[in-house]
């Protein structure tokens, strides 16, 4: 009878601590979201780090779709990760749950839009990894067949059009055209306006600057005709129509470097987007550490390990991104492609600015505006 009793007892008692008594490691959780490819290099750094510090285990959660709706839910029931990747967008949402890393940080080893980025109400909440800007990805081909070459840093909007019409015919379009205001942005900064003032006291989404913008991305579809219509585009991607030659300037950012290098079988190069009274919105990633974390000190020392010189170095050669850290992403100052351009255009880049009902406010615009 003592044995019967005993050995639910006994089997309990293993399974609450029988892995905790002979576990010789601290783990930590570490989210984000990201490609195949992407997950790829994160875990390879993550295999480093534990064989550095064989003390930690860093258990990866990878959240391909609908990230940030999960991440809440994490914090809703107390169980986010020790660490969570991040972009300047949403940060203002969390900042209550994230730790004030201002004085963990060397602010001067990275670029000041990444360090303003991931900052709000004066504290920077995160390690920045990444930097990020638009610019076109041009078919240098097509552009020859019509006697062009690739247009000079210095250019203008209504350049741009010019060249878009210049390069439209036979089912080819001149520009991409994305239904959403993310990629119309860069048109409303190019005339002064944005979605909310830099103060983020003020929406400026229906001032003349914005509406001028606007107007001007919304005529290169429906007046000028450059760009393809929804039924153009049918069950394909924009990058694919660029890929398969059916459009001359695609805008996008640096994360479809990698796939374009791969894929395309044709002369291809970087140019900015034409610099106007704002600049090109610039936005930034990077890795935040929750208040509620119990493993505070390693998650710190994982992410300051993560954006180091050395694994942001790494990041640059994948073609994923565009370090935050200078002196990193000095690796991409080349002229083949002309991938300078990805440097140059942070000098005149403008932080996008966000409060906590950015999210919102974007949703609320897109479904407003007749595409």
């Amino acid at each position: 009878m003592i044995k019967k009793l005993l050995f639910p007892f006994i089997i309990c008692y293993f399974l609450l601590t029988g892995c905790s008594n002979n576990r010789t490691y601290e783990e930590i959780t570490f989210s984000s979201w990201g490609s195949v490819s992407e997950v790829k290099i994160i875990k390879g750094l993550i295999k480093n780090y534990e064989k550095e510090n064989p003390n930690i285990k860093i258990k990866f959660i990878h959240i391909p779709q609908n990230y940030f709706q999960k991440i809440h839910l994490l914090f809703a029931s107390n169980t986010a990760p020790d660490i969570i990747f991040i972009n300047n967008l949403y940060l203002p949402v969390y900042e209550s749950h994230l730790e004030d890393l201002t004085n963990d940080i060397d602010k001067n080893a990275f670029y000041p839009q990444a360090i303003s980025g991931l900052s709000y109400n004066d504290k920077i909440l995160a390690f920045p990894r990444d930097i990020s800007n638009v610019v076109f990805y041009v078919n240098l081909d097509l552009l020859a067949q019509k006697g062009l070459s690739l247009p000079s840093e210095n250019w203008t909007l209504n350049d741009l059009l010019n060249y878009a019409q210049k390069a439209t015919s036979n089912q080819v379009y001149g520009i991409s055209y994305e239904d959403d205001i993310y990629w119309a942005l860069p048109y409303l900064n190019y005339f002064g306006g944005a979605i909310l003032s830099d103060d983020l006291k003020y929406m400026m989404i229906n001032s003349d600057k914005s509406m001028k913008g606007m107007n001007f991305y919304k005529n290169l579809r429906y007046k000028y005709k450059v760009s393809p219509q929804r039924s153009d585009i049918g069950s394909s991607t924009l990058a694919q129509m660029f890929l398969d030659k059916k459009i001359v300037f695609y805008l996008s950012g640096r994360w479809m470097f990698p796939k374009i290098k791969e894929k395309a079988d044709f002369n291809w190069a970087i140019i900015n987007f034409p610099i106007g009274e704002k600049g090109v919105p610039c936005d930034s990633s990077g890795w935040a550490i929750p208040k509620s974390s119990k493993h505070k000190a390693q998650a710190l020392k994982s992410a300051k390990y993560l954006s180091n010189e050395k694994n942001s170095e790494y990041f640059a050669k994948t073609g994923l991104i565009v370090p935050a850290r200078i002196e990193a992403s000095k690796l991409l100052n080349n002229n083949q492609f002309n991938e300078k351009v990805f440097l140059s255009i942070i000098k005149t880049s403008h932080k996008t600015p966000v409060n906590k009902n950015y999210k919102q406010t974007v949703d609320k615009i897109n479904k407003s505006i007749e595409w």
